[in-house]
C-alpha cells in the first residue's frame, strides 16, 4: 500500500469484510497510520463499516447495498466525512445523490482486471449519463491507464482501481501511471 501511495494514490477504502470488531478497527487505524506517513492528506474510507470508521478515525465510509443509508451514515459520521456509494447503473448514482451521498463509483465500466466479471460492463456511454446526476462519479472496474483518459473524458471525476495497482509487480509505477494518465 506505500508504494501506491508514493505512487499517486490519494484514497484507500479498506474492504476487509472477514474482519470484525476490534481486529477491524486495528487494520483500519494502521492503514491509515501508515497511509499518511507516507503521504499526509491520503484520504482512508472503510467499506460497510460506520462503527469501524468512528472508532478508528477515518475519513468517511463507502457504502453498498448491505450498508446503512447515505443520510444514516451522515447522521452517525462526524461532520465533513466523505460518504461514497457504490452503484451499478446512472439512475443509481441519481439516487445516491439524491441520498446526500458525497460520491459514487460507477462499476463495472470495463471488465474486471482484478477478479471474474459478474455483471456486463456499462461502458463510457453510462458513465457518461451517470455523470450528469450532480456528484462526482469515479469509474471503476477495468480501468488502467490506457483507458483513464478515456473515462475522464467521459465525465468521471477520478477512478477507484485495484487489479491495476494490486496486480502489477511495480504497485508504485503502476499508480504513477495512472496518476499521469489522470492528467
Amino acid at each position: 500500500m506505500a508504494a501506491a501511495i508514493a505512487g499517486g494514490v490519494d484514497r484507500v477504502q479498506v474492504r476487509a469484510r472477514e474482519l470484525e470488531g476490534a481486529a477491524l478497527v486495528e487494520q483500519v487505524a494502521a492503514l491509515a497510520a501508515a497511509a499518511r506517513h507516507e503521504r499526509p492528506g491520503v484520504e482512508i474510507l472503510v467499506n460497510r463499516r460506520v462503527d469501524a470508521a468512528l472508532a478508528a478515525g477515518a475519513d468517511g465510509v463507502h457504502l453498498g447495498f448491505d450498508a446503512v443509508t447515505p443520510a444514516e451514515a451522515r447522521r452517525l459520521l462526524p461532520e465533513g466525512a466523505r460518504i461514497g456509494v457504490s452503484c451499478h447503473a446512472p439512475e443509481e448514482v441519481a439516487a445516491a445523490a439524491a441520498a446526500g451521498a458525497d460520491y459514487a463509483h460507477l462499476a463495472p465500466i470495463f471488465d474486471p482486471l482484478s477478479k471474474p466479471r459478474e455483471r456486463p460492463a456499462l461502458g463510457l456511454e453510462a458513465l457518461a449519463a451517470a455523470a450528469s446526476h450532480g456528484i462526482p462519479v469515479l469509474a471503476q472496474g477495468g480501468i488502467e491507464a490506457d483507458n483513464a483518459g478515456d473515462v475522464i473524458a467521459a465525465g468521471a471525476a477520478g477512478v477507484a482501481v485495484t487489479g491495476a495497482i494490486l496486480a502489477s509487480p511495480d504497485p508504485r509505477a503502476a499508480a504513477a501511471r495512472l496518476r499521469a494518465a489522470l492528467g
